[in-house]
């Protein structure tokens, strides 16, 4: 469907569909057992329907925030609509947040309902949920309290006609993960969503003939803009992960035409593929012409990936290494750049003019600029917000006089307006020299180690700089069980920190490595729910043990 074709609201997309593709599949959420459940457009708006009948029942203010809890699932998509086609606001929640942050949320947002779907960590999250507040419950949702979706179902009647939304209305309240103090409410009309799902057919192709997994977080706009949006503009199949045991089998389930993922999952599946058979025989392997091109085919079916045209990465920087990777096994993963602020739609990387440590040019309809003296990467986007909830002080703040939205990123521009980030702007640091280190670009030259899962550079205030090490978890296991192996590693990442140092400036160059001892998840808080580092959560944690890593005088200490 072109941008002019287009319904211009996701609710009248909703409708396009039923009419005109009633019984085509449009959602597969597995069940368990290795069992799946597929809807239909026609089965799909009847519940939505219904529920937004028994919404509109409740008799809340006009545009009403209901907020959603749960992991990934066909009926997490069908409540946002619901809620939409009721006429109210949505208010997505991370399914991973920690009590005190539910509560934060629920109660800033004025929350009047909260529907509650699959989680893990319903039991520590539950004490975060306001007294008397009415709670909805999602099929695989956890047992708990409050109204089941399916008893509201089968008694309501489905809500009639096409009651739709003006572009201008606010559609949802996006809370920001944020690696340091209370979370943000972003607000976002359904104008940006008409953006993001009209104006990315020229960089991101779809048709109803695709078929993507949904598994990254749907409350981040990444996953809801590529995703939710493209396949309600578009019509394409989106299949839904089970859990993270069955992730093979549910992308191989899937087989997607397009996959959206995260560095550190890119990173992690290419670490897999590496245990299994080393660099240096990949090397010798890819180079033999027949052997060669099963071997990479060979790989990207194990993956799951074997039928994808489009691969998109996203969040965070990517280190170059891995896109080269990726791309000798035929796979060009595309960056995206974006945030929650501008509803994802900023730049992106073009195919045909693909620089590798660049993610893209800008999108149509947006314009980008450098500040001359921070580097700051300064964005005015169609996607976006109206501002902060209950904010206004905040928003004013984050935009400069003209209107340019201050993305606090720090970045460059080149020839061809393709935009390069280098790092955060809050992320500086100096140390004792005096001198600023920008921590991003030393992380990803440590990170391209086959070995080394992620890294976090610190030393603000210290005598130099210094580098957190997580490694990948084949690799944790194997020097657990092999005194030798820890011993050549130990080696390797001796050499690996003497060749960064070796190209980075000398106030910016590393005395040490520490190999973490425990894994950095989204759990323990070192991770935020699109897994980047929490840097000042690592940092904090590891503030006590950093004299002492500097008196013991050693390139690579083991935590």
């Amino acid at each position: 469907m072109t941008a002019a074709q287009a319904p211009r609201t996701p609710l009248a997309c909703l409708y396009h569909w039923e009419r005109t593709r009633p019984d085509t599949v449009h959602l597969t959420q597995p069940v368990g057992g290795g069992k799946a459940v597929e809807y239909t457009w026609k089965q799909i708006l009847d519940q939505v329907r219904r529920m937004a009948t028994h919404l509109q029942s409740l008799n809340l203010p006009p545009k009403s925030n209901v907020a959603i809890l749960g992991k990934n699932s066909a009926h997490w998509m069908m409540t946002d609509w619901a809620i939409w086609m009721a006429g109210h606001v949505s208010v997505p929640l991370y399914p991973t947040l920690a009590a005190d942050t539910v509560r934060y949320i629920l109660t800033h947002s004025e929350a009047k309902v909260l529907f509650v779907g699959k989680l893990d960590g319903w039991e520590t999250m539950k004490p975060g949920v306001p007294d008397g507040l009415p709670v909805i419950t999602l099929p695989l949702a956890p047992q708990t309290e409050g109204e089941k979706w399916d008893d509201i179902v089968a008694r309501t009647a489905p809500l009639q006609g096409t009651p739709d939304r003006d572009l201008d209305e606010l559609a949802t309240v996006v809370y920001t993960s944020g690696s340091t103090g209370q979370p943000k409410g972003v607000m976002q009309s359904f104008r940006s969503f008409y953006v993001c799902g009209t104006k990315m057919v020229d960089i991101m192709p779809s048709s109803p003939d695709d078929r993507m997994i949904s598994y990254l977080p749907l409350a981040h706009v990444a996953e809801r803009v590529v995703v939710q949006t493209q396949s309600t503009y578009h019509g394409f199949h989106v299949f839904f992960a089970e859990s993270l045991d069955t992730f093979v089998a549910d992308v191989q389930r899937a087989r997607p035409t397009i996959f959206f993922s995260v560095p550190r999952l890119w990173t992690k599946f290419q670490l897999g593929v590496e245990a299994k058979l080393p660099k240096k025989k990949q090397n010798v392997l890819f180079r033999i012409p027949i052997l060669g091109r099963k071997i990479k085919h060979k790989i990207l079916q194990g993956l799951g990936l074997d039928h994808v045209r489009i691969a998109l990465t996203g969040a965070a920087p990517l280190p170059p290494p891995t896109i080269a990777w990726y791309r000798s096994l035929g796979l060009e993963l595309l960056e995206a750049y974006g945030m929650t602020e501008n509803m994802a739609y900023s730049h992106f990387t073009r195919p045909s003019s693909a620089r590798i440590g660049y993610v893209g040019q800008a999108n149509v309809g947006v314009e980008c600029r450098i500040d001359p003296e921070t580097r700051e990467v300064l964005v005015k986007s169609p996607g976006q917000m109206m501002g902060y909830y209950k904010e206004p002080e905040k928003t004013a703040e984050c935009y400069t006089p003209d209107g340019f939205f201050k993305t606090g990123d720090m970045g460059e521009i080149d020839e061809q307006g393709r935009l390069r980030i280098t790092g955060r702007v809050k992320e500086l640091f100096k140390t004792s020299k005096g001198k600023y280190v920008a921590p991003v670009p030393i992380e990803n030259k440590l990170g391209a180690h086959p070995k080394v899962e992620a890294v976090c550079v610190g030393g603000a205030n210290q005598q130099a700089t210094f580098a957190l090490m997580l490694l990948s978890e084949d690799t944790r296991k194997l020097i657990v069980a092999d005194a030798e192996q820890k011993s050549a590693l130990e080696g390797e990442l001796k050499s690996l920190l003497d060749e960064v140092n070796a190209g980075i400036d000398p106030h910016e160059q590393l005395a040490f490595a520490v190999v973490m001892k425990e894994p950095w998840t989204i759990d323990n808080g070192a991770l935020t729910p699109t897994m980047k580092i929490r840097r000042n959560i690592i940092e904090e944690r590891t503030a006590p043990k950093i004299d002492g890593w500097f008196a013991a005088r050693k390139a690579v200490i083991w935590e």
